[in-house]
């Protein structure tokens, strides 16, 4: 293992530097989820240049590349491509481009690892196995995941690989996490329904306003109070809107948040339960109410042997102190769940934070430190080479 860790470790040095160039052009180019047309089209000439069977358009705007022995087993890396609709605040000499758009999450460092796995692979004379690397679109809007699983990218596949940025850990550090790793999450809409009248005359009316007031404050009492402190639950609204006027008492009210939470059956209680507490409170002042809690991403389970086998690979690369084994599960929310419904994989949190630390992700303000790439490279590109089980030379 130290052997072929040292040939890795060759491969990558040599081509690094071309790699944080594509991904500056990348970070100055985003594209939003299901728009990655640039990217992917930039994805699949690096993959061709490198030797890779290539397939463009897969699950919309994604990017499938295959390499290796066509009846062998086949290990998969997932990487995704999209950035968010947040103006970038970095000041960086490659900043983002398009007014309104930013990699803010890391996603084209994300891409980046994964051409560097592959050209570190292409290297690699893969006598028995098949190598597929999932360039996949819309990860920020937890679609772009089944959007390739309808075009049977896990086909054979029988371990997967992913990786996400984390700006809490210093570059040079990895997270790493057997067993359940980020939440279940879904969009929470709320409608109340109320009365208008004249805003002197508060008790002729329903005021819609007072009482989503009053949801947003009963259900975070109601989770405090009525739920285990042991299944963390947390509901946060992002956007209020309702009312047309300063005197006039507003008639309807939407709330719209997100929803996480790590307990898989707690999760599916949920909706019922928010449903009751919501009428509850609205049926007690007089309103009306609509509850639609839409499903988002179930949570991420990294597969304990696969995640051992990352681990073990990882130290060929670092110091053991460097590897921080996570106690607690995100509750940030990941589509690459959706992948691992399907077959045993595991993703790793990769440090980011540079001397000045990071701003945290999906802030205009985020800006990662591009010494993480090649660690990232060598610690996949190790792992996969090793979880086919084949006799393989680099």
């Amino acid at each position: 293992m130290k052997d072929l860790g040292k040939k890795i470790d060759v491969l990558v040095d040599d081509i690094l530097s071309d790699l944080i160039q594509l991904r500056r052009h990348l970070h100055a180019h985003p594209e939003l989820s299901g728009q990655e047309y640039q990217t992917a089209a930039l994805v699949a000439g690096e993959l061709r240049k490198a030797g890779w069977e290539v397939k463009e358009a897969v699950g919309k705007t994604g990017v499938v590349a295959e390499m290796g022995n066509k009846s062998g087993p086949v290990v998969g890396l997932r990487v995704d491509m999209d950035a968010l609709p947040i103006e970038e605040k970095t000041g960086l000499d490659y900043s983002s481009s398009i007014q309104g758009l930013m990699h803010a999450c890391g996603h084209d460092l994300h891409t980046c690892i994964g051409l560097g796995v592959a050209k570190v692979l292409a290297k690699n004379k893969l006598e028995r196995s098949r190598i597929r690397i999932i360039f996949q679109p819309a990860e920020e809007i937890a679609q772009g995941a089944n959007w390739m699983k309808a075009e049977k990218v896990l086909e054979g596949v029988q371990a997967l690989f992913g990786v996400h940025v984390y700006p809490d850990l210093p570059v040079g550090k990895i997270g790493i996490k057997s067993g359940t790793f980020t939440a279940a999450a879904a969009e929470l809409e709320i409608d109340i329904v109320g009365d208008g009248g004249h805003g002197a005359r508060p008790h002729e009316g329903v005021d819609a306003i007072w009482i989503a007031a009053k949801v947003i404050s009963g259900l975070q009492e109601a989770i405090g109070r009525r739920l285990d402190a042991l299944k963390p639950v947390v509901i946060s609204f992002g956007k209020i809107s309702g009312g047309s006027a300063f005197n006039v008492i507003a008639d309807r009210v939407k709330l719209l948040g997100t929803v996480r939470c790590l307990d898989t059956d707690l999760y599916e209680k949920l909706p019922m339960w928010i449903e009751k507490i919501v009428q509850n409170i609205s049926s007690n002042y007089g309103a009306k109410a609509n509850v639609n809690f839409k499903s988002i991403a179930p949570p991420v389970y990294n597969d304990p042997e696969l995640t051992n086998l990352l681990s073990n690979c990882a130290k060929n690369f670092m110091d053991e102190k460097n590897i921080v084994y996570l106690e607690n599960p995100s509750l940030g929310a990941e589509d690459f769940a959706f992948l691992l419904q399907d077959v045993p994989g595991t993703m790793f949190r990769l440090g980011v934070a540079g001397d000045k630390g990071c701003a945290p992700l999906h802030s205009g303000h985020f800006s990662l430190d591009e010494r993480s790439l090649g660690l990232g490279i060598k610690i996949l590109s190790q792992s996969i080479v090793l979880s086919t089980g084949s006799t393989q030379n680099i």
